[in-house]
């Protein structure tokens, strides 16, 4: 199975590789990054070799999938997105994202987001054509709540302490987007 590669006007997503340990660790040290993210600060560059094989084995497995972000002018990599997870049976799947803070407000996750989501919805991914992409947030995090909105997901509810990392308990606010849905606003 090739891990399929997605490119917008600005971004091309790939594959990660060893070669993208210090990008990786950079990000994940980052506690602007992290503030909403179930993962705690990497302390060594192992913990982020350790990531990338963990994100690879989600493709290698037909599990998931996650890409890097790099940007087409310089290839540096700015951040990930992809599914964490996907259900064949179900044609769902959860999506997730993240950008280095000095890439924010440029329109990069939208870029990426969106690359994946008509990905997806035509049938383009080893998880073949899905129906409903679901994606949660932790309530505070407006920035990703707005993405998900401005590309036509629709919140569906809050899940009272349904995520727990760092110690403590989360609300989770989920939102969902439907297939047709999608192919309304492409039009």
């Amino acid at each position: 199975m090739k891990f399929p590669e997605l490119n917008s006007d600005r971004l091309k997503l790939v594959r990660l590789s060893h070669d993208d340990v210090e990008d990786i660790f950079t990000l994940y040290t980052d506690d602007k990054v992290l503030k909403y993210y179930d993962l705690s600060t990497l302390r060594q560059h192992s913990q982020a070799l350790s990531i990338i094989n963990f994100f690879n084995s989600r493709f290698d497995a037909n599990t998931g999938i996650r890409w890097g972000i790099r940007l087409i002018e310089s290839n540096k990599l700015i951040g990930t997105c992809g599914f964490n997870s996907w259900n064949l049976k179900m044609k769902s799947a959860e999506i997730g994202y993240d950008l280095l803070p000095s890439f924010w407000r440029y329109g990069y996750a939208s870029e990426a987001v969106s690359e994946i989501l008509t990905a997806a919805f035509s049938g383009q991914l080893p998880c073949g054509e899905l129906n409903r992409i679901q994606a949660d947030t932790v309530p505070g995090n407006d920035a990703s709540e707005s993405l998900l909105l401005r590309l036509g997901f629709k919140e569906e509810g809050l899940r009272r302490e349904s995520g727990y990392w760092k110690n403590v308990y989360h609300d989770l606010k989920c939102f969902g987007l439907i297939e047709s849905e999608y192919a309304v606003l492409a039009l």
